[in-house]
């Protein structure tokens, strides 16, 4: 029988790239894991590691191993979130990514209703790009991914991972108090850095109702964005979220073409859904999202 603690070194291999940075995630030094991969070669009798230039790639044999190795693992998940289904108080570590805006406004009452109901459960959390967060949470660097898609611009959906959607947030046109929605055409912008996905979004928006928009300011933090408009300086397109607990005399209206909305959703790997913790924090992030 194949090692499973050499079988997970392989699968980590194949998503995070390098031996080093296996090595950096799981606290080993690189010749160790080296070292374990080349054990596991041993046990299965066929090269599984083949170099290209300085790194290593994994062969096919390598690639049936760890689409093994993934089923194996979301079948122990499913056994971990049973074994806590049958305790009575829900302990441990739920490690959290999320984005800016969750974070200003969703986060702190979920993280208080936690704190209250689940006293025993550590939360740890951390403010992470999108994109980026899935990848680690199918590396299991986090046990939730709260994210955030765009209208028109769907995500990636990861075979590995489930998805269940929050609450649709709707995007609003923010324009200098006291001036009217057509200022849109005449006063610069404030956008994300080109190559994020709002930007891609709200320059698309613009282009297809006839003015491309003057972006001379470049931020991704949306209360940078707010303070902009507050100050007559631009006008942005922010999500309404992040007004619900701020007063503002900025005039809001629908985007160029009527109502907008982009889709909040939390992501887990396929066979841990039914964890306590994390159906607890799914729980508490939906009463938060409550209007």
């Amino acid at each position: 029988m194949f090692d499973l603690h050499r079988l997970r070194l392989l699968r980590e291999l194949q998503h995070r790239g390098t031996l080093a940075a296996v090595a950096t995630a799981l606290s080993y030094s690189p010749s160790s894991v080296s070292q374990q991969l080349s054990q596991l070669e041993h046990e299965v009798g066929v090269p599984l590691l083949e170099p290209v230039g300085r790194r290593v790639k994994l062969t096919p044999q390598a690639e049936i191993l760890v689409a093994h190795t993934e089923a194996v693992l979301a079948r122990l998940e499913q056994a971990e979130a049973d074994v806590a289904a049958s305790l009575h108080e829900i302990t441990g570590t739920l490690r959290v990514a999320t984005f800016q805006t969750a974070t200003l406004a969703l986060i702190p009452a979920t993280l208080a209703r936690m704190r209250d109901e689940h006293p025993a459960l550590r939360i740890e959390l951390t403010v992470a790009d999108p994109e980026e967060a899935l990848s680690a949470l199918i590396a299991r660097d986090f046990d939730l991914v709260f994210s955030e898609e765009y209208p028109g611009l769907p995500e990636p959906r990861f075979a590995q991972l489930e998805y269940t959607e929050l609450v649709r947030d709707p995007i609003r046109l923010a324009v200098p108090p006291g001036l009217p929605a057509s200022a849109i055409t005449s006063l610069p912008w404030i956008m994300e850095p080109t190559g994020y996905p709002q930007r891609q979004w709200a320059t698309t928006l613009c282009r297809d109702h006839g003015f491309e928009p003057d972006v001379r300011y470049e931020s991704t933090d949306i209360l940078v964005k707010l303070r902009f408009v507050e100050h007559g300086l631009a006008v942005a397109l922010l999500p309404e979220l992040i007004l619900r607990y701020r007063d503002t005399d900025v005039a809001f209206y629908d985007p160029p073409g009527g109502p907008q909305a982009r889709r909040l959703f939390t992501a887990v790997r396929a066979g841990r859904g039914s964890h306590p913790a994390l159906l607890a924090f799914r729980r508490a992030l939906t009463e938060s999202a409550a209007p």
